[in-house]
């Protein structure tokens, strides 16, 4: 049996909600081994001047634990 663990990461681009996404997965992948999959549970954005400043993401990563 394989145990899967999640972590929740809240994200930030000023490019996209597909950035911030990535880069959530690049921050775990720099002390997690075996990402297997990302759920994007939320998006949202700040705005500024009536206009989209950052774009965020609450990201769940799925990750096998080692034996």
């Amino acid at each position: 049996m394989a145990v899967v663990k999640v972590l929740e990461l809240l994200a930030e681009s000023e490019e996209s909600w597909e950035d911030a996404a990535r880069q959530a997965v690049a921050e775990a992948a720099k002390t997690v081994r075996g990402i297997s999959s990302i759920y994007v549970s939320e998006f949202n954005a700040k705005v500024e001047g009536n206009q989209i400043k950052t774009f965020r993401a609450n990201v769940k990563i799925s990750f096998l634990l080692e034996r």
